[in-house]
């Protein structure tokens, strides 16, 4: 197996994938004590029946660019394929502002192809390449050199078996007319909105029990400083401090560092220095707070009385939907989507796009009494009224 280790050599071989159809792309990375994924290594592909088609590419080499890849992802001509490719996109947004284009993800589509919600990538190289993958190397440390062969054949594995995955599900999309379906998932994952952490956003993520707006500033103005913080010097939220002290320190409301010592869920090390100044600061920011100003969650889906009833049949219908039609259910709307739309809201996924014309728009008829469902034997069907 071969990997590349200089610039020229990726160049090389992004030149010869260029005339491919497809290529498959996979990566190895860490992220346990970075905020951003520190990319270890490259896995690529191109169509044929061994190994000679693949390399490994070591980003981590002295002198290596990845200029090379970027531009084959720029080549339109060229189907990227990836399975789960979240991560993978990120890390290469991240780096270079860069999305592979046309992009292919075999998670999306096998759960548009039936294969349900847990369509991961050892389940699909078994159903469809009949072959297994050997994970013993997942948890490794891939920052270090050199790998180990085991290594290697295990990052190699993750691109060579999902060439007749992709060909398996992208000749299925075309055969069912699915395939508009899969490029309307991938969209999102393409939109630089995805990988953008904004620390003036970061507060929707806090969990809390308290929605006073003068609450929620101190909560706002905490997370946007530890956001900023760690973005800055590349480590992980938790080692600023975690969401459960974040909490702490939005009712307790410290003025001094003295006051710091009261935090029992504060690290030792964020009561000194700077992470203690942007905390005193933030909470200040966050007391200031003029009224106009204040955050207001989104409490729009509370004040919605959800008709129970309504949504029993809405996941009757929805089983019988998928059942049907092959696609997972979490892909078409979830359990809260489907309480919102029995309670009447109409700015839910599941009525857009796709979705709409596998399963929304019967379920807007359904809550509108204009159809009904009926038992068939083992199946349920929706029935004109």
């Amino acid at each position: 197996m071969r990997t590349l280790t200089t610039t020229s050599d990726l160049e090389a071989f992004c030149r010869e994938a260029a005339r491919q159809p497809y290529v498959t792309l996979d990566t190895e990375f860490l992220r346990e004590r970075t905020y951003y994924s520190k990319l270890c290594l490259v896995q690529m592909a191109m169509p044929g029946p061994n190994e000679e088609n693949a390399v490994l590419v070591d980003p981590l080499a002295e002198g290596l660019s990845l200029e090379p890849l970027y531009e084959l992802f720029r080549d339109t001509s060229v189907v990227k394929v990836f399975h789960a490719a979240r991560q993978d996109l990120e890390i290469f947004w991240v780096d270079a502002h860069v999305f592979p284009e046309p992009l292919f993800d075999t998670q999306v589509a096998a759960m548009v192809c039936g294969f349900g919600e847990q369509a991961g990538y050892e389940t699909l190289v078994r159903k469809i390449a009949r072959a297994s993958v050997d994970k013993t190397s997942r948890f490794t440390d891939w920052s270090r050199r050199p790998l180990s062969e085991a290594q290697k054949s295990y990052a190699l594995a993750d691109v060579t078996h999902l060439r007749a995955v992709y060909e398996y599900l992208a000749a299925e999309l075309d055969r069912s007319g699915r395939s508009r379906w899969v490029a309307e998932e991938l969209k999102i994952l393409t939109d630089p909105a995805t990988y953008d952490a904004q620390p003036e956003e970061a507060w929707q993520r806090i969990k809390t029990r308290t929605h006073s707006p003068k609450f929620l500033a101190v909560v706002r103005e905490l997370a946007a400083f530890r956001e900023s913080y760690a973005q800055n010097r590349n480590v992980p939220r938790t080692r600023v401090y975690k969401d459960d002290a974040l909490v702490e320190l939005a009712s307790m409301k410290p003025r001094t560092p003295a006051d710091l010592g009261g935090a029992r869920l504060l690290l030792r090390e964020a009561r000194r220095g700077e992470i203690a100044d942007g905390i005193l600061a933030a909470v200040e920011r966050g007391l200031a707070c003029p009224s106009e100003e204040l955050p207001k969650p989104d409490r729009s889906r509370e004040k919605l009385q959800v008709n129970p009833a309504l949504a029993d049949l809405l996941r009757v219908l929805l089983k019988a939907k998928t059942e049907s039609c092959g696609v997972a259910a979490k892909l078409i709307a979830s359990s809260a989507d489907l309480d919102a739309i029995a309670a009447g809201a109409r700015d839910v996924p599941a009525l857009t796009g796709w979705r709409r014309e596998v399963f929304g728009a019967d379920a807007l008829r359904l809550c509108e009494g204009r159809i009904a469902l009926a038992a068939r034997g083992s199946s349920v069907e929706a029935v004109e009224i």
